[in-house]
Order: C-alpha cells, then structure tokens, then sequence
C-alpha cells in the first residue's frame, strides 16, 4: 500500500523551493536592513511609498496583499521611527492617509543600495530575472483568481 505523499515526495512539489527560497531571500534582505532599523515587509511598504510619494491604508493593504490588523502596526512603527506621517483623509475621514516624510525620502538614498546588492546575491541575468517574476507573478494571479472564487 502506497503512503499518503509517496506520489509526490517533497522535493518534487513547487511550494517547498518557494517557501524556502522565499526565507532565505528575506533573510538575506534583513540582514541588510538591520542597520537602518527595517524588516523586509517595511522595506516594502517604503519602497512603494517612495514610488507613489503618498497613499492610504486601504490602497497599500491592496497591493501588499495585507490585511489591517498585519498592516496596521507596520504603519505605526515607520511612524514612531519618523519615516511616514499617518494623517486622516480630508476625503474620507474613515481612511488614513500616508505620506514620507524628509526622514522617510531620506531613507530612500540610504537604502537605494539594497536592492542592487540583492541582485548580486541572487546572480541570476536579466532573462532569468524577467522569467522567474513573469511564472511567480502568473502563479500569484491565479492563486488570488481562486481565493476571489471560494469567497463568492
């Protein structure tokens, strides 16, 4: 009699070297951010608040894929270490608006050699780069498609 998992060991299955990878790439990343106070998932939220200059909770929430109460207090720490401003929307009082502040943009000079180190760590060329984000980005889009799916 077969075992439950014999058909499809460990090492064959596509979440295992993700989840791993996914680990080690983020703790790679922390320890590159150690020094300015910041952990992978803020990194992030900057990164996307230097992009766009300013925001809400709700559109962050969206793109980070985090719900509030994960959201939340990542926004309070950026804010207590002086990078943001969280200030009620004149628009919609319910929501919050986020803004750099000049500690915030500051940080983005500082820290602009993260990702270029990152790219060396990873050493992978321009196509595997393009390749491997184009297949995780298809397997991200039909994962959400079918979260969508089950709560409707």
């Amino acid at each position: 009699m077969k075992k439950k998992y014999e058909t499809m060991p460990l090492d064959e299955q596509l979440i295992f070297p993700i989840y791993i990878c996914s680990k080690e790439l983020i703790r790679k990343y922390n320890s590159l951010l150690d020094k300015y106070g910041l952990t992978y998932t803020q990194f992030v939220i900057m990164m996307y608040l230097w992009d766009k200059k300013t925001s809400n909770v709700k559109k962050i929430s969206e793109t980070m894929l985090l719900d509030s109460s994960t959201l939340t207090p990542l926004l309070k720490k950026l804010e207590k270490k002086g990078y943001i401003a969280r200030n009620k929307s004149l628009m919609d009082e319910r929501n919050l608006s986020i803004e750099l502040t000049k500690e915030g943009k500051e940080l983005e000079e500082k820290t602009s050699h993260v990702p270029l180190e990152m790219e060396e760590i990873c050493a992978l060329n321009k196509e595997e780069v393009n390749n491997l984000r184009s297949a995780v980005t298809k397997l991200l889009t039909r994962i959400i498609e079918e979260n969508k799916n089950e709560n409707n």
